[in-house]
């Protein structure tokens, strides 16, 4: 299946899974289907593919880690956090419902991510224990990430702080959704599942430093939000503190490692670096 067919997947997905029944449901509608690039659970696809894991066991692994992003997007835009008024190119949350209605919508979200990811019969309870684990502590370092990002504005920081920031902030739910792919097979083995976790991490790291780098060099119809937002904040971020060169040197350097480390996988690995090769290239 397509990276595409994996992105109408989800989407279908996600639209059974969010009922029309009040208005908070429709303020959740309206962040969750206004479109994304839906990287995370195609992460989630794409890896289940790869062991052999039917995808109607991953569909609830793939919609309640995009749950997590968007829950986590309404949060991060609000006035007390990163205060962005747009997000995929339409008002943000908030911008359009209000401040508390944005909250109470993220809350729900998170909510349902776990609702969804455990009531799927199909999935064995002990699984479904593991990936509920799984799926918490991502959401837990995101929160230690934005916490750590809203201490440092204005501050001078070294490099090595941003990147343990980014890899809980942004890199613990790309780690997350290939592993929920993953721990759906049940004999994982132990070799598979550390080539796996040392893969996301570089995938998780490569994409934050890439995504500062479009910050910079791309329109906001392109991006979906304001250019420049985090410069215009006075965060720090890898161009700013290593320059634009260095930092598109970094990323595709990630990238190039994350697709030699599954090479080790015990399955054929090209669905997963015909990904990251798509990553490589992008432009928003």
């Amino acid at each position: 299946m397509s990276f595409d067919n994996y992105r109408l997947r989800v989407n279908s997905c996600l639209d059974t899974h969010l009922s029309q029944s009040s208005a908070l449901s429709e303020n959740m509608r309206y962040s969750v289907l206004a479109g994304g690039k839906r990287f995370r659970p195609i992460l989630t696809y794409t890896t289940a593919s790869v062991f052999g894991v039917d995808l109607a066991h991953a569909d609830s692994c793939a919609c309640a880690v995009e749950l997590i992003h968007i829950y986590s997007l309404i949060h991060d835009d609000l006035p007390a956090m990163d205060d962005d008024d747009m997000r995929h190119n339409q008002p943000a949350n908030h911008t359009r419902f209000g401040v508390g209605q944005a909250i109470l919508s993220g809350d729900a979200l998170q909510a349902l991510a776990f609702d969804v990811l455990t009531k799927n019969d199909s999935i064995d309870s002990g699984i479904r224990v593991t990936l509920v684990r799984q799926l918490a502590k991502a959401a837990f370092s995101m929160a230690e990430g934005q916490s750590i990002d809203l201490s440092i504005v204005s501050k001078k920081v070294g490099i090595d702080l941003l990147y343990s920031m980014h890899g809980k902030k942004t890199g613990a739910l790309l780690q997350c959704a290939v592993m929920l792919g993953a721990l759906l097979k049940p004999d994982l083995s132990p070799e598979d599942k550390a080539i796996l976790t040392s893969f996301s991490e570089d995938i998780g790291l490569a994409y934050q430093v890439q995504d500062d780098v479009l910050d910079v060099s791309t329109s906001d119809a392109v991006l979906g939000k304001r250019q420049n937002s985090d410069a215009d904040k006075d965060k720090p971020t890898f161009p700013s503190i290593l320059g634009m060169e260095e930092s598109i040197r970094v990323y595709k350097s990630l990238y190039q490692k994350a697709s030699k480390r599954i090479s080790q996988l015990s399955v054929d690995e090209s669905p997963l670096r015909d990904l990251t090769e798509k990553l490589i290239s992008r432009t928003f």
